[in-house]
């Protein structure tokens, strides 16, 4: 597992609604985090995309470089984008996105001008359910639901540490 750095001494976002910060993930089919990034509660998710993808290194068994380049991104709406599809298709990734209902819309109003209609597997989007279920693993975390630590660092050494819990657990000889 390869994560990005951030600074040590960032607070966590302030926004309307008090402290908040985002915790951007990959995750593996088997709900094990790849990626932790912190973003704003405040900041989209989109914009995150590229650096999550950016950090991504799986190790390989044998010699050889390690792994950057997953066989297909799966995501929710909020990556739907020309700029996310254009970044997937040229790294040779597939996207598994749907498309937004204004995106749609907008696409629609163009006519033939606005292009082709996205396409993905519906059937592959179905286990995107994956990400979600480990969100709810991390929400089991009373110090990473509540966001008690003030400042990010701390807040993203809890994250990791949960994601080397979870790691442990292929070990077979932890309880």
């Amino acid at each position: 597992m390869n994560l990005l750095d951030e600074p040590d001494d960032h607070a966590i976002g302030r926004s309307r609604g008090g402290l908040t910060t985002k915790i951007h993930a990959l995750v593996d089919g088997n709900m094990r985090p790849l990626v932790l990034l912190l973003g704003p509660g405040q900041g989209g998710d989109s914009p995150m995309f590229e650096n999550l993808m950016g950090a991504l290194q799986v190790e390989r068994v044998g010699p050889g470089r390690p792994r950057t380049r997953p066989d297909r991104a799966m995501a929710d709406k909020a990556y739907s984008s020309k700029a996310i599809r254009a970044y997937l298709r040229g790294r040779g990734i597939e996207c598994v996105i749907p498309e937004k209902d204004d995106q749609k819309a907008n696409r629609k109003r163009k006519g033939s001008a606005g292009g082709r209609p996205v396409t993905y597997d519906k059937d592959a989007y179905k286990r995107r359910n994956v990400v979600e279920r480990s969100f709810n693993t991390i929400k089991q975390w009373r110090s990473l639901a509540t966001r008690y630590d003030k400042l990010a660092l701390t807040y993203r050494s809890a994250a990791v540490l949960h994601a080397v819990v979870i790691w442990s657990t292929l070990l077979g000889d932890t309880p």
